[in-house]
């Protein structure tokens, strides 16, 4: 999934930012309200990370102007401001959650997850297709009872796919989705990561469960037989 962390505070940006790439996320940063408004605007995020302090423009009044034009996007405020007025105040503009700093990294990613599961009406922690499952708590993936070895990429590339099992993904949604700002949409490196991806399925599964619709996309499937 893809994050936009919001934070002036540079070495607490980095800190966030870096912890979200080490468990799988592609993860963009911004220092000011003004970039997060137009970064949130123009490019597909799954989740905002956004500080209240911010020069140029204040986070809720950047909350206010998304909520204007982008209803689903998932916000999560973490923010310094501790009392139970600006956290009204937040959650009542529209943020989905709102954590308070000084905060333990874990409750963060604790926080992350459970609004992307929201916004994918996914009920519990347990992604599956057939044979092929994800444990979203423990980051795990397997097929049967065995556990599948991913890279981070090979991994998220897999949650997507079981997150939206129902229809084709297209190339360039996974790219707004998995890859950060700086990625390059013709460099191959989907197809790479497909490919070994399959080659791993395969190996456990004695089928490729990952279809390829020429023209539209990638879609998963529970049996050999399946279309």
């Amino acid at each position: 999934m893809r994050i936009l962390v919001v934070e002036d505070e540079l070495d607490l940006q980095e800190a966030i930012a870096e912890g979200l790439r080490i468990v799988g996320y592609a993860v963009d940063v911004c220092s000011n309200g003004e970039d997060a408004y137009e970064m949130a605007y123009v490019e597909n995020y799954d989740l905002i990370i956004l500080d209240l302090n911010l020069p140029k423009m204040d986070g809720l009044k950047v909350l206010e102007k998304l909520r204007e034009e982008k209803e689903e996007l998932k916000v999560l405020i973490l923010s310094a401001r501790s009392s139970v007025s600006d956290k009204v105040k937040g959650l009542d503009i529209g943020a989905n959650d709102y954590l308070t700093k000084s905060f333990d990294f874990a409750e963060l990613e604790a926080r992350i997850r459970n609004l992307l599961r929201r916004k994918f009406v996914q009920e519990n922690n347990l992604l599956a297709c057939g044979d092929v499952k994800i444990d979203l708590s423990k980051r795990i993936a397997f097929v049967d009872e065995n556990e599948l070895i991913l890279t981070k990429k090979e991994f998220v590339l897999l949650e997507y796919l079981l997150l939206n099992q129902e229809r084709v993904v297209s190339q360039e949604e996974l790219i707004d989705h998995i890859w950060d700002v700086n990625a390059d949409s013709f460099s191959g490196a989907i197809r790479v990561h497909i490919a070994t991806l399959r080659k791993k399925l395969k190996a456990l599964l004695d089928y490729d469960p990952i279809r390829t619709k020429i023209g539209e996309g990638y879609h998963i499937t529970k049996s050999d037989g399946d279309a």
